[in-house]
């Protein structure tokens, strides 16, 4: 099976960066929608920031101006830069890649997720 990864978490102090990676083992993003999730402990789980396959971006407003989502140009490789950490950004962080499949009443999205990566400000 087709299997995503997620590093680079850690522990940082607030204020500090740290710069997640997403990596596809058999196959390229290329015409994935993708992006990071996080999940507090005892929180739902919440969008952080996407990147859809026509290069479109879009944030949470809680990081909007502090994280950045990009990727490499063979379309292998999802990062977060993450900086002005706060203890409030402390989750687990998920990279999900999607893409539509079928057609008509029978399209459905394929998600692929990864295990996380844990991420922990200190204040």
């Amino acid at each position: 099976e087709e299997q995503i990864m997620e590093s680079g978490g850690g522990s940082v102090q607030a204020g500090g960066s740290l710069k997640l990676t997403c990596t596809a083992s058999t196959f390229s993003f290329e015409r994935y929608d993708v992006g990071w999730y996080r999940q507090a402990e005892g929180n739902e789980c919440e969008m952080v920031a996407t990147l859809n396959n026509h290069g479109r971006t879009s944030y949470a407003d809680s990081v909007k101006g502090r994280f950045t989502i990009s990727q490499d140009s063979p379309k292998s490789t999802l990062y977060l830069q993450m900086n002005s950490l706060k203890a409030e950004d402390t989750a687990m962080y998920y990279c999900k890649a999607t893409r539509r499949l079928g057609l008509g009443a029978c399209a459905y999205d394929d998600q692929r997720w990864g295990p996380g990566t844990q991420v922990t400000v200190s204040s």
